[in-house]
């Protein structure tokens, strides 16, 4: 039984194209697209047709950086695979990266193993994982070789959190290498953890354990330093590097000089540097814990960077590095102490909203919010273009977005398993009122009708920036 749907009467666009177009979608793939009102969009016959006049018909997001489940500080992240895929699914993202994890001492395939027993039959989109290398040694470096081939294609090293998940360069060095000959791509966390840790002690022997201590002792130039080490160490290794949530002016210097000289270097930023800041962080009462998550919020002078970025391409991606904890009980750990606070902030079901905001404000084109939420995001880990845009031949992972409803976005209606929302409050114009996964609906008018399970593990092929 073939199964047929027709998105009638929508603006439809893409990294690429803006173009009112109706698209006919056939057991679960984009069949055919074709000019609204022209004879062959008026031959699209199918038993199931959605109405998109005056909406986007926009490809579903995919959000590379998620922490499902994910261990921190002695609790874990609050959503499940459950829970945090039907929120980004009610946020118009169809697809996540998430991240699994090598404990010390075990191998790379124990780690993903243990992901994939979390994730499988639980999802309501489609999913891949990275790979966090912890302990770099002979073996691990060879078990990169055999993730690679089967579709984990992109490992992430830490130069933070010294004692957890920390790589000193020689590691960093060796994982680049292999990763030069294997076609992987190495994701960095770029801060200089060793230098960051005595900044700590010394904040804390002083009495200052509030929350925006976190941001003070986080500095911008730690950001900036590990950024330009860690480009240095990637081109010594000929090999690729993405930065992850660039969140400061002076690590996008060393991003956008880098990629002056023609280097394969990439940086992605995320919502909460783009529209939240150290002012959060300093909210009273403790409140400032809710925004605690590293690299820290930075003073508002570095959104103007980060939007300059996107707009030039020196950054290509935003991802939400989402990874929520519940004040209550969780984010609590850390009063009289904000080393204690588990670092990570929700917002998988807020992302594609903020960046309409964006485009409402004049920050972005309506193309390159595309661009920097579906489409670099899937070719820059393997899955376009399968996933990331609407044409023939791709999964059709779907979004009627209605541009003109206004929302506030609240913990109250929020879908996350999280007690807060970083943005509580904010009003934004945009809204996602359809979703479609592999062409089944699973947001419909604003209803769920998704379930878990229907998500599929989706392997990737390498980087396709570097062929």
């Amino acid at each position: 039984m073939s199964s047929r749907t027709v998105i009638r009467g929508g603006l439809v666009i893409t990294a690429s194209d803006e173009i009112h177009a109706d698209v006919l979608i056939e057991d679960g793939r984009v069949a055919a697209l074709a000019a609204s009102g022209t004879p062959a969009a008026e031959a699209f016959t199918a038993e199931s047709v959605i109405d998109a006049t005056g909406k986007y018909v926009i490809p579903g997001g995919v959000d590379p950086h998620t922490h499902m489940e994910m261990p921190f500080g002695g609790t874990y992240a609050a959503d499940t695979f459950e829970t945090g895929t039907r929120a980004a699914a009610w946020g118009g993202t169809t697809t996540i990266v998430d991240f699994a994890i090598q404990t010390v001492g075990q191998s790379l395939r124990e780690g993903l193993d243990a992901w994939h027993a979390k994730a499988e039959g639980n999802c309501a989109i489609d999913y891949g994982f990275h790979m966090i290398v912890s302990d770099v040694n002979q073996e691990t470096l060879k078990e990169m070789d055999l993730l690679v081939e089967e579709g984990v294609t992109s490992f992430k090293q830490f130069m933070a959190y010294p004692g957890v998940f920390y790589s000193d360069d020689g590691q960093i060095l060796r994982a680049m290498q292999r990763s030069a000959e294997n076609g992987g791509l190495i994701m960095m966390h770029a801060e200089n953890g060793i230098a960051i840790d005595v900044l700590v002690e010394q904040a804390l022997a002083r009495g200052e354990t509030d929350p925006r201590y976190h941001g003070e002792v986080r500095k911008a130039l730690l950001e900036a330093e590990a950024t330009h080490r860690a480009i240095r160490l990637a081109q010594v290794a000929g090999a690729p590097l993405y930065v992850v949530h660039v969140s400061a002016i002076e690590a996008v210097a060393e991003l956008a000089r880098a990629r002056d000289e023609g280097l394969p270097v990439f940086g992605e930023t995320c919502p909460q540097y783009l529209f939240l800041s150290t002012d959060n962080l300093a909210e009273p009462d403790f409140e400032g814990a809710k925004y605690v998550c590293s690299t820290p919020l930075r003073p508002k002078e570095h959104q103007a960077a980060l939007w300059r970025g996107l707009r030039t391409n020196d950054l290509q991606v935003v991802s939400t590095d989402h990874c929520p904890f519940c004040f209550v009980g969780q984010k609590e750990l850390g009063r009289g102490d904000f080393s204690k606070i588990p670092n990570g902030m929700p917002g998988v079901e807020n992302r594609m909203d903020l960046l309409h905001q964006a485009v409402v404000d004049g920050h972005i084109s309506r193309r390159r919010w595309i661009e920097i939420a579906c489409a670099t995001p899937a070719r820059m880990f393997g899955m376009y273009p399968k996933k990331g845009t609407i044409a023939p031949g791709a999964d059709a992972d779907v979004v009627i977005y209605d541009p003109q409803a206004e929302q506030v976005i609240s913990a109250e209606t929020h879908h996350m398993n999280v007690d807060y929302s970083a943005y509580e409050g904010r009003r934004t114009t945009g809204r996602v009122e359809t979703v479609l996964s592999r062409g089944e609906i699973v947001i419909n008018q604003r209803e769920y009708t998704g379930h878990a399970g229907h998500g599929v593990y989706t392997p990737r092929s390498t980087c396709q920036y570097l062929n």
